[in-house]
């Protein structure tokens, strides 16, 4: 026993010592929890395993689980995917999501590109440090690296081995998470990722060579992922050249239209004299690759700073990329050939220039190639001078003879022939000729020679959105079964390079490419060990390749996952209901189809509620049933509404059916995260009990889920109509009407259930129609402005916000206040028809304006609003407080 305690004291003091934490009630409870996690006593083997230390477990276990606040891991919480455990279930033919913590879109991203890798996911499962360098690390970076790397082992071995459609990346993120939130300064996505890999490198390092940090020849993560390029430049007459290292290879977007183009970019700037008069040399600064990594990383800059907006902007311009390239015209060896391609290409670059500004100068002659027009412009007027009415004669579009003879006609058409024959022939050798310089630009660096070192696209990482704010996915190649995956958080889906260019180029919408990872087609080793046809076969030989730690992790998980699935069937009486003798006898359904059903069960289907629970309910149910009831009686006033308080209050005003009120009663008791003491273990498994007794036919699932998805989406009306009112007051218009737009929209669908299923429309109507009026003044003054991005703005402002929404209220059952506001917007941009512009203002006008007077033929998608918070305690609060601001700066009188 004292042994025993020993052992806890000395996991402690370790824990306190690697994590810095000195509350002992915080590390015991830590401690607990990751014991509870892997399903040990304190005193079994596998502690006292770790405690011996090997020390590799307890950090394993133990440093995660501190540093990523373990203690707060929930299995099932809803974020958007299926709340079926059965819908959890991983497919046969399809890897595993990543999970969506909040806004971690971007980490499932890159971890997915990374994983895939088989040779990257080899490294990481495989991570282990001796005792030896365990010992040596005492900094807190190493020690949350440490701490960080066993995180994404966790994560990697489920990836393998688990049998959930989707994982939980929530510790390994709380750690990067942590590492920003000592700096007040915001941090991007982009240095987020950088940390990330920073990361791994570190700690490979510890692994690689403990002795030494500096050498990071051996490192991993640096022979994987890093190479070398070299850097020459002239300097006094002579070149001066250094050698530097890179990991993700910057690239620039703008001005370029394909990837060639951008590396083209990057490797040559400026222009420079050649130290030899025989030869050129196109640059100031010239860079070679010198050693290539197997795993190629471009970063797409995709994002840049708006000097005079004052804020980051997305370059959505397209950018096209091959799914093989060829490296070999970058390479330092082939430097002396690619000098001769790039002035080749120069020449025929300015060959190609002239013989264009040839073909565009031929379009002078065009009455050539038309001769009946200039005859038909050349015949004489019979009428004379005048049409016999006194109008003066109509005076020719060109120069032209007043009288022309038959043989003179003759002349001039045969000449005019020949000249035209002459013309076609000369433009037909133009275009002949731009395409065999066009035809000879393309294959000049296609030969054999350049075409050796090849790589093949292995993930594309895509943003959708704008700089501000989006949404990250990947596309990655299923090399075992030659198809491409598309990865978004939970969803995995088989996908098309077709797909992956719509989405990938850019250009024609929000979503864009902005890193790209090829591999080299050389090393075989980088997918060996790659996804077969069947999952199945792949869990079973990847769970054999795992650490065995990393193997009881997962079958640990697996077996949890398992009691989920029987508790959730269990729950829906999928199984055998256990024979439970109640007090209450269940009505038999009545013999004769015509023959009045009893009284009791007449009763339990009525819609009426009362205040009274079930009869045979326990105190604690009582209890509830009735404060809720009681609530439910309550006025509704402007400053608070009882149904955001609960569920219950929302189906007792409804008049629900009271199968669906007990039995959501029911749910709320028998939910484990409530069993905090023995009498809420007691409550909760009675409440089980009574939800086993439930048979199929005594419950319309369907019914039962329908009223819990209306109360969702009438919570999420009331935090649309409250951030809308919050962004009204603090001069947010544009985010205020895409708030109240979806607020008024999903309210129509509730209110059209019944009058107590949604808000009140008539406030949502009156601060939509403020902020439509105010947008509109807005847009119309910034399309007066003589700086062209006032005007973008303003038309911008037109097409995303105030033209979905004016459609949106005619469809509907507009009142007239509305007309009148969609009448006033009307009048206002007709208004400019009369006025002087310029030629591009009028276009932009004529664009937008037809959709400003006529919707009838045009699809109207309003722009999503980011997520809200809906939590009941957060909905009632904001209420009182946004309606008090509201009456306490104006009287709102509503019609």
């Amino acid at each position: 026993m004292f042994a025993c305690l020993f052992q806890s004291q000395m996991l402690l003091n370790q824990l306190r010592e690697i994590t810095g934490i000195q509350d002992l009630q915080v590390l015991q409870s830590a401690l607990n929890v990751c014991l509870v996690q892997q399903h040990l006593s304190m005193y079994d083997e596998y502690s006292i395993l770790s405690v011996k230390l090997n020390n590799y477990a307890c950090l394993c276990i133990l440093v995660s689980f501190t540093f990523s606040d373990g203690m707060k891991r929930k299995r099932c919480e809803g974020s958007g995917e299926s709340c079926s455990p059965a819908d959890w279930i991983r497919q046969e033919d399809c890897p595993v999501g990543i999970r969506n913590v909040g806004n971690t879109c971007w980490f499932s991203a890159v971890i997915q590109s990374l994983f895939h890798l088989p040779v990257f996911r080899r490294l990481v499962l495989n991570y282990c440090l001796s005792e030896r360098v365990l010992e040596k690390c005492k900094s807190h970076s190493e020690k949350r690296n440490i701490a960080f790397m066993q995180e994404l082992r966790c994560l990697f071995a489920l990836m393998v081995g688990s049998n959930r459609r989707f994982v939980d990346p929530s510790a390994a993120v709380e750690l990067l998470r942590d590492a920003f939130r000592t700096s007040e300064a915001q941090q991007d996505v982009s240095e987020f990722t950088h940390k990330l890999l920073d990361w791994l490198e570190d700690a490979f390092q510890l692994a690689a060579n403990g002795n030494n940090p500096e050498d990071k020849q051996n490192n991993p993560m640096v022979q994987l992922f890093y190479g070398t390029f070299v850097a020459e430049r002239l300097h006094e007459g002579k070149i001066v050249s250094n050698i530097e290292q890179f990991g993700q290879y910057p690239l620039q977007v703008n001005g370029f239209n394909n990837l060639d183009e951008c590396l083209e970019g990057a490797m040559v700037e400026g222009e420079i004299e050649s130290l030899h008069s025989d030869q050129t040399m196109s640059s100031g600064q010239e860079r070679w690759f010198s050693k290539l990594p197997p795993v190629l990383t471009f970063e797409l800059s995709r994002f840049e700073f708006n000097q005079s907006l004052g804020r980051p902007e997305k370059i959505h311009k397209k950018l096209e990329f091959p799914q093989v390239i060829y490296m070999d015209r970058y390479l330092h060896k082939n430097v002396d050939q690619t000098h001769g391609r790039r002035g080749d290409v120069k020449r025929l670059k300015d060959q190609l220039t002239v013989l264009q500004q040839k073909l565009e100068g031929m379009w002078w002659s065009l009455p050539l190639r038309n001769p009946q027009m200039c005859l038909h412009q050349t015949e004489p007027d019979d009428a004379g001078s005048s049409d016999g009415s006194g109008s003066p004669m109509e005076v020719p579009l060109q120069p032209a003879p007043h009288s022309v003879t038959e043989e003179e006609l003759y002349f001039v058409r045969s000449c005019l022939q020949r000249w035209r024959a002459e013309v076609e022939n000369t433009v037909n050798e133009l275009k002949a000729s731009i395409d065999k310089v066009s035809q000879a630009l393309e294959g000049m660096y296609s030969d054999n020679s350049l075409c050796q070192v090849s790589y093949r696209l292995h993930a594309v990482l895509v943003h959708e959105g704008q700089a501000s704010a989006g949404h990250y996915w990947a596309y990655i190649y299923d090399h075992a079964n030659k198809r491409w995956l598309k990865y978004n958080d939970v969803m995995v889906t088989e996908s098309t390079w077709e797909e992956l260019v719509r989405d990938s180029y850019g250009g024609m919408t929000n979503a864009s490419a902005y890193c790209l990872m090829y591999i080299s087609d050389k090393l075989p080793y980088l997918i060996a060990g790659t996804f077969p046809l069947c999952f199945s076969d792949y869990a079973l030989k990847g769970m054999d390749s795992l650490p065995s730690i990393l193997r009881r992790y997962v079958r640990e998980d697996n077996r949890w996952f398992q009691q989920e699935l029987r508790e959730w069937e269990e729950q829906f009486c999928q199984a055998q209901c256990e024979e439970v003798h109640t007090e209450k006898p269940i009505p038999e359904e009545p013999q004769n189809p015509e023959q009045e059903p009893n009284p009791e069960p007449a009763q339990e289907q009525t819609n009426e509620v009362s205040g009274e629970p079930p009869t045979d309910s326990t105190p604690a149910f009582h209890e509830e049933y009735s404060r809720l009831y009681e609530l439910s009686q309550e006025e509704t006033t402007p400053q608070q509404d009882p149904r955001l308080q609960h569920v219950l209050v929302y189906l007792f005003q409804n008049q629900a059916p009271n199968r669906v009120i007990e039995r959501t009663l029911l749910e709320q008791f028998g939910d484990r995260n409530l069993s905090f003491d023995d009498r809420a273990v007691s409550i909760m498994r009675e409440a089980r009990s009574k939800i086993r007794l439930i048979k199929p036919e005594d419950m319309d699932m369907d019914e039962y889920l329908q009223w819990h998805d209306d109360y969702s989406m009438f919570k999420t009306v009331f935090a649309y109509l409250l951030t809308g009112l919050e962004q009204y007051q603090n001069g947010k218009i544009r985010e205020a009407l895409n708030y109240l737009a979806h607020a008024h929209q999903d309210n129509s669908v509730l209110l059209r259930k019944g009058e107590r299923k949604g808000v009140d429309q008539s406030l949502i109507a009156l601060y939509r129609r403020k902020c439509l009026k105010e947008l509109n003044d807005n847009a119309a003054t910034l399309f007066k402005s003589p700086d062209a991005n006032d005007v973008a703005e303003a038309v911008t402002i037109m097409n995303e916000c105030i033209i979905p929404c004016m459609h949106l209220m005619v469809r509907d059952s507009v009142s007239q206040e509305d007309l009148d506001v969609i009448e006033l917007i009307r009048s206002c941009w007709c208004s400019y028809l009369g006025q002087d512009m310029d030629d591009s203002l009028q276009e932009k006008l004529s664009e937008f304006l037809p959709r400003v007077l006529d919707c009838s033929a045009e699809l109207v998608v309003l722009k999503e609003p980011p997520k809200v918070r809906k939590s009941p305690h957060d909905l009632c609060s904001r209420l009182t407080a946004v309606m008090e601001s509201i009456h306490s700066t104006s009287v709102i009188t509503v019609k």
